[in-house]
């Protein structure tokens, strides 16, 4: 859990900081495309470090294989943040253009992440339904968050 909560954390400044430094310092028209290329790696960046966070709280509630679709996820976002958002910085800021051919990589990652997360979702809610079985009738054995 922590380790999600202190990457969450610092997506998020990361992903702060590079919206700011496009909003603020890259003003000029010489520089409106490498603007939106930095605008939309932090927008994805600070995205994803809020799903990051996410996965710090479910590494913490789940189990066996939903706690391992989880850690899959989170890799995966940490993945494509780095291919997708960190590719853009890149380009924006060194002109590095030619390393555009992995952005959609990072796309995938992120996906991916996605995926995961849904696939713990269902495995979790399977886990669920078992306890609440093996717990009784008349029992309170549903451990599953937000009871749907």
């Amino acid at each position: 859990m922590r380790l999600w909560l202190c990457v969450g954390a610092a997506n998020g400044f990361i992903a702060v900081t590079m919206g700011a430094l496009a909003a603020h310092s890259l003003e000029r028209e010489t520089w409106e495309t490498a603007r939106q290329w930095i605008e939309v790696g932090a927008d994805y960046q600070m995205a994803h470090a809020l799903a990051l966070l996410a996965v710090a709280v479910l590494c913490g509630r789940t189990e066996g294989a939903a706690r391992r679709s989880v850690m899959v996820a989170g890799w995966s976002f940490l993945a494509g943040t780095v291919l997708f958002s960190g590719v853009l910085f890149a380009m924006g800021l060194a002109g590095l253009t030619g390393l555009g051919v992995v952005v959609p990589v990072g796309g995938l990652a992120y996906l991916a992440g996605w995926a995961a997360l849904f696939y713990a979702g269902l495995r979790h809610r399977a886990a669920a339904a078992r306890d609440r079985k093996s717990v009784g009738p008349g029992s309170d054995g549903d451990r599953d968050v937000g009871n749907g």
